[in-house]
Formats: C-alpha cells, structure tokens, sequence
C-alpha cells in the first residue's frame, strides 16, 4: 500500500507510524519543509519556504495567505508524484501549516485524516484562561478569521486524529464525531530510568541520582508553559530547599505567541526575579539522549502549562517514573491523578507552586507516584497499543488491512 504523509516539521507526531508503516513493507512518502530529517524506508520530499506574506495583506489574513502559500506548495511536490504514478491508498496530514488544504483537489479519490492538535476558538479554553492576558476584540476577531484553513482542513478531511480527548473536545460539534483519538505513543523502552544517568553543567559540576535536582523542561520558555509563575516560585523553593539543584531546559523562542511573540522570557523574569547564583541552570535545547539525562537525575519535575496541547515532555517524564508537581489544568487531568502518578499544584499561584514543591520533597510515598506514573503509560501510552490503534483508524479511513 501507499501512504502519504504530510508535515512541516517532519516527522512531528507520525515518526513512529510512518517508520513502522515502511517497516512493513509499504510504500511511504513523506512531504515536508525539512531537508535535516531522515527516516528509515520513508521517502522524504522537500518543498522550498513559500515566499513572504505580503506586507500590505490585512493583519487577520496574514496566516491564511500564509497557509494558502505552502498548500499550494505542497501541492506542487505532490504533481511530481502524481506523474510518478505515486496514488496514495492514505493520506495523513498536520493542518496547521495549511499543507492540506488542497491534498483532496489532487487526490480526490484518497482518504485523508487530518490530525486534529487544537482548534483556536476566540471564547476557547486557551484564549480565556490568563486574566493576565485578556481577549480583546481585535484579538477575538482576528482569531475567527486566522483560523479559517482549520476549519477547511477539518472539513475536508475523511477523519480526524487527536492525542486526546481534551484536544478533541476543543472542535466544534459538527466536527467532533469524524475525530478519533489515539496517543501519537511513547518508547517506553527506550523512554525510561538510566540507572547511571548524569548531566555535566558548564561549570564542571557533574550532577546524578544522588543530588537533589529539580527539573522543568518546555520547548521554550514561554507563558504557556507557565515559565513565569515557574520563575517567580523559584526563590522561595530555593531557601525552603538549600541543597537543591534547579535544571531549565529550553528554548528563548516563542512557540505559541502568548505574552508576545518577541519576547524574550527568560531574560523578562531574570531581570524581575533574583535568584542565588550558581543554584539554577539554563541548559537551553539539548540533544534527546541528554534531555532524558535530566529527566533520570531529576528528584522533583515541575510541570505548568495553559489549556493547550499537552507536552511529549509531560508524558515521557511520566514514562521515565519521575516524580511530578504538575498544574491541575484540564489536559492534564486526563493523563495523572493527584495523590496517584504525581502531585497537583496550580498554575496561577507562584506562592502556592513553592509551598506545594516544598510540600512535595518532603512527600512519603514518592516511590509509589514514580511507579504508578511509568505503569500509566507503559498501560494507556505505549507505543505498540498506540501504532495498533493508529493501524485501526487507517483501516477505518481505508478498508485496507495495514
């Protein structure tokens, strides 16, 4: 069989089933803006940058302009394939790019499933959830339009995929019903404790189990991921706590442009907080195998986050067997259970975030939470009950055997 896969940044959530798809013998092509990334047995097809919006395109239409650019990219690569003969049996496809939206013009006859991350509403969960950073109506208008090649995407597709079912349950209602939701998967055997683990700072220091290290990992430090309320709770953990070891990993950038897209945050709440020196370390983005290094020596991990898409870190930390302070926000009431597989906490309350870490290092049972949170996902989010569920929505899509 033929099968299509469609993302910017490849291979994002279908490195798993594409690589397993090509594994078994079928036939994969992958269209993507990358030229870095490579996966066994899968074609990659590159597609140069669109060029740039037009300056003088209206503000609310800047990203529709921008999808329609790299559909039509797309669109081009997947001419070439057409000459080649090349029908997909199955297209799968991220819409938030607009690298869908004109798949079904050419392949009229294929299934698309359209992976369904997060639809952006103007009164949604996270456009209403920081009194810190009201909608305004400019905003709330300007998303209702922004939004529009999601909701063509979502409407032309045979089905659609979530992770979860809170990410589903931001769609709206005539949507819902053709989206099924499967976990993306994680390696658990891969995902898990390294009994000899150890991160070397760049002063020297070489840190492992033994050390007392707090963790908090975002793609980059931002709002969303609650690194402000993070950096304000610091100081006082640190003198609650002083011994301990603080690790930041991520980047300066904006991934979700909440607060700004230009803003700096890390340098914004270093010039607001002042923190003991030599205490926290900013490690920025690092390779995977050191990232799950941190995780592995990490004695407390802290995650925060906004009603948004739920982090991989969150769910590999989980996988690791760490010990969480998590935010008692919606996504992630649907992976932990306070008091089960970690520790709630609240997003808003810097003061309540140190009382409850402090709290927390002091807990009795924290062997029992680490335990509970590996078995969640070796149970619920594996990667072998999660390519098997991801084959049954392609038969779903298809009526072919995967």
């Amino acid at each position: 069989m033929k099968a299509l896969f469609v993302h910017r940044n490849m291979p994002g959530q279908f490195k798993h089933i594409s690589r397993y798809l090509a594994e078994r013998g079928h036939q994969v092509a992958f269209i993507t803006r990358r030229d870095d990334r490579e996966l066994k047995g899968v074609v990659r097809l590159t597609y140069p940058a669109p060029r740039e919006v037009k300056k003088d395109t209206h503000p609310y239409l800047r990203s529709v302009e921008d999808a329609v650019l790299h559909g039509q990219a797309v669109v081009r690569v997947c001419q070439q394939l057409a000459s080649k003969q090349f029908i997909p049996d199955l297209m799968v496809g991220h819409p938030g790019w607009g690298e869908t939206l004109f798949l079904k013009d050419i392949y009229p006859t294929s299934p698309l499933i359209s992976y369904s991350e997060y639809f952006f509403e103007p009164d949604g969960p996270m456009t209403t959830f920081d009194p810190a950073r009201p909608q305004t109506l400019n905003g709330a208008c300007h998303l209702r339009v922004s939004n529009s090649h999601l909701q063509i995407a979502q409407s032309i597709a045979d089905l659609g995929w979530s992770a979860m079912d809170w990410q589903k349950s931001t769609y709206p209602a005539w949507a819902r019903d053709r989206i099924r939701t499967i976990f993306d998967g994680i390696d658990t055997e891969h995902v898990k404790q390294k009994p000899d683990a150890s991160i070397t700072l760049d002063n020297g220091r070489v840190l492992t189990k033994a050390d007392e290290v707090i963790t908090y990992v975002a793609r980059n430090l931002e709002p969303v991921r609650g690194f402000p309320t993070f950096m304000r709770a610091l100081p006082a953990i640190l003198k609650g706590r002083p011994k301990a070891t603080v690790l930041v990993m991520g980047g300066d950038e904006v991934s979700y442009g909440v607060g700004g897209s230009k803003t700096k945050w890390r340098e914004k709440m270093l010039e607001e907080v002042e923190l003991p020196e030599g205490r926290v370390h900013f490690l920025g983005q690092r390779t995977y195998g050191e990232y799950l290094s941190v995780l592995s020596v990490s004695s407390l991990h802290l995650y925060l986050t906004y009603p948004f898409v739920l982090s991989w870190s969150l769910m590999e930390a989980l996988s690791m067997g760490c010990f969480i302070v998590a935010s008692n926000t919606a996504p992630v009431l649907e992976v932990m259970r306070d008091k089960e597989n970690g520790l709630f906490t609240d997003f808003f309350d810097p003061a309540k975030v140190a009382d409850d870490v402090l709290a927390a290092m002091e807990y009795p049972d924290k062997q029992r939470l680490r335990d509970n949170a590996r078995a969640t996902i070796v149970d619920s989010y594996s990667l072998p009950l999660c390519l098997e569920k991801q084959l049954g929505l392609f038969r779903e899509a298809t009526g072919i055997d995967w």
